[in-house]
């Protein structure tokens, strides 16, 4: 009966022992958020809480063979660890004592995304939990251009890179109405970002602004960037297309009365230039009578005549009157250039004219028909009155000045950097957007209805000027001939006026 009782107590004690070395580990309830590029803590927790400091500890991947990091024996072990977590993990001190442990890691990458165990082992017991990391990242905003016309509307396309996870892209007018996306489709580089290409085409010529988002589903944060669509880019018919017809034809008429007039002028100063050579002539071989009669008489000597004859010079002025009128309750420029000599169009000094009058406020289109020649130049937008444009002076966004050109066979955008430009079809027709209120100045391909380049938002303050440069600077420089313009106001309403 003692030999029992003896027995009984001694596997009461042995089983108590072994039940105070156990332990539970848990892991957080919830996915752990990690923002790409910077640091994320990985926490485990012992249940009932004890001192952890002499335990084994470690963090893996989907088995044990896919070492994270562990820490044993009172050191962080690198032996066993994934050579793309090396230098990056470290173990928070703190709180071991009282059961909470937790893994520092930094510089989070894609592959970092996915489950994790968090091992715990004390003598011959060990336990392990289960926890998630969600990995994120905001990629690069929206680019939105027009691709050109689709069958009864116009064709958008937005791409975005460097996101993670997949991100969704969605289409929205200015009242927040959904539009359906034609196609969206999805890449990952080298380093398993995601980029995106979402196409959507644009039926209703009275939408206007058309925005496009880019959304991370997991942070829940999105960019996005709106883009104005003008009328004439919609393939339907427009009650304005025989309106357009008549300016265009009034405005072939003015140019060709404005060649006839500097055509005129300039016989005019040839028959003067003439009248005096003549003149001169004349004076000339009168002179040459009196030496040769003085002497026949013999009164004269071989001396020099006592005056010179007067040499015509050209006055060396470049441009007499340059101006350009723009009656904007037409809505269309009507430009009259007269040059004092056209002899001397070519000189080395840079000639621009602007609008008179200034925009302060609305919408605004006009075209631009350029003899855009192989080796043309010419450069055509917008810029504020108080600019430089005397001598040889340099034109750019950060000097008040938002235009286009061509120059050596190249297009440009007169950016901070230059900006280089490769449209689809050479612009014989430019098409200039000014949203004043948006800060948004936009030029388009007229010839094939595609979007050519937009400067970034700015917020402008004074008034803006059309912006057109006649001729550039140079010993070979040639004049720069606008054929054909007009403009149109946009209203409120987003119609023409």
């Amino acid at each position: 009966m003692l030999k029992g009782s003896l027995r009984s107590g001694i596997l009461v004690i042995l089983q108590l022992r072994f039940n105070g070395e156990q332990f539970q580990v848990i892991g957080p309830r919830h996915p752990i958020l990690a923002v790409l590029g910077e640091d994320v803590i990985l926490p485990c927790t012992l249940v009932p809480a004890m001192n952890a400091e002499n335990m084994e500890l470690g963090w893996f991947r989907t088995t044990f063979s896919q070492t994270v990091f562990i820490y044993w024996n009172h050191w962080e072990q690198t032996e066993e660890q994934m050579a793309e977590y090396r230098g990056r993990t470290s173990l928070v001190r703190g709180c071991l004592t009282e059961g909470h442990a937790a893994m520092h890691l930094r510089q989070v990458r894609v592959s970092d995304n996915g489950m994790y165990t968090c091992f715990f082992r004390h003598g011959g017991f060990y336990e392990e939990a289960d926890l998630e990391v969600k990995v994120a990242g905001m990629g690069s905003d929206p680019q939105v251009h027009i691709e050109g016309p689709e069958e009864d509307g116009v064709r958008l396309v937005c791409k975005a890179s460097g996101w993670f996870p997949k991100p969704q892209v969605q289409w929205r007018d200015l009242s927040g109405n959904n539009f359906p996306a034609l196609s969206e489709t999805h890449s990952q580089d080298t380093e398993e970002l995601f980029s995106v290409e979402a196409t959507l085409v644009v039926r209703d010529s009275s939408v206007g602004n058309v925005t496009c988002s880019v959304l991370n589903p997991v942070l829940g944060q999105e960019k996005a960037m709106a883009i104005y669509i003008p009328e004439p880019f919609f393939p339907q018919a427009s009650p304005w297309k025989p309106a357009f017809a008549v300016i265009l034809t009034m405005l072939g008429l003015l140019l060709l009365g404005a060649c006839y007039f500097i055509r005129k002028a300039h016989s005019r100063r040839m028959q003067v230039r003439q009248e005096k050579e003549h003149q001169q002539r004349l004076k000339k071989q009168e002179q040459q009578a009196k030496e040769e009669v003085l002497k026949a008489i013999g009164k004269t000597t071989k001396g020099k005549l006592g005056a010179d004859l007067d040499v015509y010079r050209l006055c060396k002025s470049l441009i007499s009157d340059v101006c350009s009128l723009v009656d904007w309750r037409k809505e269309q420029f009507q430009m009259h250039l007269s040059w004092k000599d056209p002899s001397l169009l070519y000189c080395d000094e840079k000639c621009s004219v602007l609008g008179l009058k200034g925009i302060t406020s609305g919408r605004w289109f006009w075209e631009v028909e350029i003899e855009n020649e192989l080796f043309s130049k010419w450069t055509l937008g917008v810029c504020r009155k108080d600019v430089r444009r005397t001598g040889n002076y340099l034109e750019s966004s950060q000097r008040g000045f938002w235009v286009m050109g061509k120059g050596n066979n190249k297009y440009f955008a007169q950016t901070d950097p230059e900006t280089c430009l490769s449209p689809r079809q050479d612009p014989c027709r430019v098409g200039v957007f000014l949203d004043y209120s948006e800060g948004d100045v936009s030029f388009y391909n007229m010839i094939d209805g595609s979007h050519i380049f937009s400067f970034p938002p700015i917020s402008f303050s004074g008034a803006l000027f059309p912006y057109f440069m006649l001729r550039y600077g140079g010993k070979h420089s040639q004049p720069i001939f606008f054929k054909k313009y007009f403009s149109l106001v946009v209203d409120g309403h987003n119609t023409f006026i």
